[in-house]
């Protein structure tokens, strides 16, 4: 199996230069009670928003599922995902974050099948039961190869066009099918807005800002590899509580999804995402030019849905930041009730809601 986790040390200098505090940052986690009060009083006043009530609760526990998950080969990967709904409905695909998987959309995927809507629910490359075709292909987590694998599938599943949402890194995808691809985009719905990164970064943060990245510069080293393998599960439940303050999931919800995370290529795609957005690690050559595209920032035409929780504690940027990255019909919602990073599962009916309301935009 090729590596592109190599370190290039001649750009180890760029350890000191992370993401600008602009409308490209990425959703990471860290952060703190004030900057996330500031965030939600700026947003509440910026244009096209729509101050959602609290979400109707629904307790997160392991006992709501999907159907027996399915598989599919589709450029470089088999993609295990879920399915639901009518095969002839308008197609959705949602798409999961880091360190999370497909169950954060277990409870989201109903409600839209039941409207009658296609739904796929697709493990990202590196999760569960998606596995590479090849052990020759490396091991590459930078955006353009992320997104590529989700048009992939869809080519796969022969859809032509879907609604594509997402939170985190799955987010960050959508946002890159909506900017380079909006003639396989119906519309999208977003979680903390335009996350298209450019990349390398050159400018350097402040120290509360830079604080919020500290897994990034962690993966970064040789010793910090080591350690995240090496204490994964404790890792990854570390992210889930401090990126989402509020949010009172059990040990079996957690534990169901840290299955996925026992997928032989998790740790490697992971820590090669986070040196490759420093310019630590290489990307691959037949990305070059979707990574040219990105790095000018497209503009997004579809229709869309931003959605923010009040108290989500990952870094992410403003909404006023990113309004002018969404020339069509556009919407913001902030939403209310203790709600963190991993929107979908936190607040399902309001992220489901998003969904069917950005249909009819």
């Amino acid at each position: 199996m090729r590596s592109v986790h190599r370190i290039n040390h001649r750009r180890a200098s760029i350890l000191r230069r992370t993401l600008a505090a602009s409308v490209v940052a990425s959703i990471v986690v860290g952060g703190c009670a004030a900057q996330q009060a500031a965030h939600a009083q700026r947003s509440a006043s910026a244009a096209s928003v729509k101050a959602a009530s609290p979400p109707t609760t629904i307790v997160p526990t392991a006992s709501a599922s999907f159907g027996p998950l399915k598989q599919i080969d589709a450029g470089v990967l088999r993609v295990g995902y879920a399915e639901a709904g009518p095969s002839d409905g308008p197609a959705v695909i949602l798409l999961h974050g880091w360190p999370y998987d497909i169950y954060s959309f277990v409870d989201v995927t109903p409600v839209l099948a039941s409207a009658g809507y296609h739904v796929i629910v697709p493990y990202t490359r590196g999760y569960g039961t998606t596995r590479f075709l090849s052990d020759a292909t490396p091991r590459n987590g930078q955006q353009a190869a992320v997104a590529s694998d989700t048009l992939a599938l869809m080519d796969a599943l022969k859809i032509q066009k879907a609604i594509v949402a997402g939170f985190d890194w799955g987010a960050r995808t959508a946002d890159i099918l909506a900017a380079l691809w909006p003639e396989r985009c119906r519309a999208l719905v977003s979680v903390s807005g335009y996350l298209i990164s450019p990349r390398p970064t050159t400018q350097p943060l402040p120290p509360k800002a830079a604080q919020a990245f500290w897994y990034e510069f962690y993966f970064s080293t040789d010793i910090g590899k080591l350690g995240y393998e090496k204490y994964l599960h404790d890792f990854n439940k570390l992210i889930w509580q401090t990126a989402s303050p509020n949010w009172q999931f059990d040990d079996a919800t957690f534990e169901r999804s840290a299955a996925s995370f026992e997928n032989p290529d998790y740790a490697a795609i992971a820590v090669h995402n986070y040196r490759w957005r420093l310019g630590l690690a290489d990307g691959e050559p037949q990305y070059d030019a979707i990574e040219k595209r990105l790095n000018a920032l497209p503009i997004i035409s579809v229709p869309t849905i931003a959605l923010e929780g009040d108290s989500n504690a990952a870094f992410h940027p403003d909404s006023a930041a990113y309004r002018a990255k969404f020339s069509g019909k556009y919407e913001y919602r902030l939403i209310g009730g203790g709600v963190g990073h991993n929107l979908p599962q936190e607040a399902p009916q309001a992220f489901a809601q998003a969904v069917l309301d950005v249909a009819h935009f």
